[in-house]
């Protein structure tokens, strides 16, 4: 079971001085968030003043204020406002500004490339009695609240040896629950999916590769 633990990553300034990015996760690995040597990417920016969204040619982006009342986001002369928890979806070409009407936000980042991967963020209400279980091509991330993860049960198989596996059950233990703090990432698995439960709200993050139809 993988956590991206959010104090653990180091900030990078942006080039215009308007705010800093955290990357989560990219795709393939870049030596820098900001390079676009990737092919997905995911981030958390602290937009610190208003300005122009660097661009990102061939890339289709999903934002999600996740923290802050409001971001006002102009693409290509059009204004969108920008609530919190309402992931907007736009083209990474596109020319685009932002002002900051009520003071600083915290934003959520997907890009993908277009034609190659898309990406999707959906905003889910944590429960404490129904675990939330985070799938091989997802990303979970804590946005506020309290919440702790635990791998999910092993797929089941037919047991070859009655003995051995009367012995294995036996040695099984509970697992321990991982406490998460505000911002961690769980990276999702089809064996054994982490199982999140908890009070508060989690951003799912999911990238899916786009099959491409022969004729």
């Amino acid at each position: 079971m993988e956590i991206i633990r959010f104090a653990e990553i180091r900030p990078e300034p942006w080039r215009n001085g308007g705010g800093v990015t955290r990357e989560l996760a990219s795709h393939p690995k870049a030596a820098s968030s900001q390079d676009g040597a990737w092919d997905w990417r995911v981030s958390i920016a602290d937009v610190a003043k208003a300005g122009d969204f660097s661009t990102f040619p061939g890339m289709e982006r999903v934002l999600t204020v996740i923290d802050g009342e409001l971001l006002l986001l102009t693409v290509d002369g059009e204004e969108h406002p920008l609530e919190k928890y309402r992931p907007f979806r736009f083209s990474g070409e596109a020319d685009s500004a932002s002002t900051l009407p009520t003071g600083d936000i915290r934003d959520l980042n997907v890009i993908a490339r277009a034609g190659a991967f898309k990406g999707y963020t959906s905003i889910v209400e944590l429960s404490k009695k129904r675990a939330h279980p985070v799938f091989e091509g997802q990303l979970a991330v804590l946005l506020e609240g309290k919440a702790s993860v635990v791998p999910g049960a092993a797929a089941e198989e037919e047991p070859s040896d009655p003995a051995a596996s009367a012995d294995s059950a036996a040695s099984t233990t509970p697992e321990v629950p991982v406490e998460l703090e505000r911002y961690d990432a769980v990276v999702g698995s089809d064996a054994r999916s982490p199982e999140i439960l908890g009070r508060g709200f989690l951003a799912v993050i999911s990238i899916d590769r786009v099959e491409h139809a022969h004729s």
